[in-house]
């Protein structure tokens, strides 16, 4: 739900900057997309902490950042913060640069794929 209430509100500000994207389709793709994303990407399953076989080494100890999690944090935080930033622009009325709007866009697209990325990776490996 709470993607796609974020969907929503930055298919809103996106349509009433551009004409072209004031479609009913086009709200209902966002809503859909930051729905799957939300819940693809909060929802990823963690590396083990231990090896498989049980056995840890010291040799073995690399530190990897886990690229599922690191994804899932990063398009969780650009996914919230486009639409935090497009119910601001929404309730004090104030009618953003196009500049502004193409970027609060792309960093919902962007923040949706990674969480869907992130979510795909975590199951895949699982």
């Amino acid at each position: 739900m709470a993607g796609a209430a974020g969907g929503l509100f930055v298919g809103v500000l996106v349509g009433s900057s551009v004409s072209a994207l004031t479609s009913q389709g086009f709200l209902v793709l966002m809503m859909i997309a930051g729905a799957v994303g939300f819940y693809l990407g909060i929802d990823t399953p963690p590396l083990p902490f231990h090896p498989a076989d049980g056995q840890v080494s010291r040799d073995d100890t690399v530190e990897q950042i886990d690229t599922a999690e690191f994804l899932s944090a990063l398009g969780t935080f650009l996914a919230g913060f486009s639409a935090f930033a497009a119910v601001a622009l929404i309730v004090l009325r104030h009618d953003p640069h196009i500049a502004w709007t193409t970027m609060l866009m792309a960093g919902w697209i962007i923040g949706v794929a990674m969480q869907i990325t992130a979510g795909a990776i975590a199951r895949i490996r699982r």
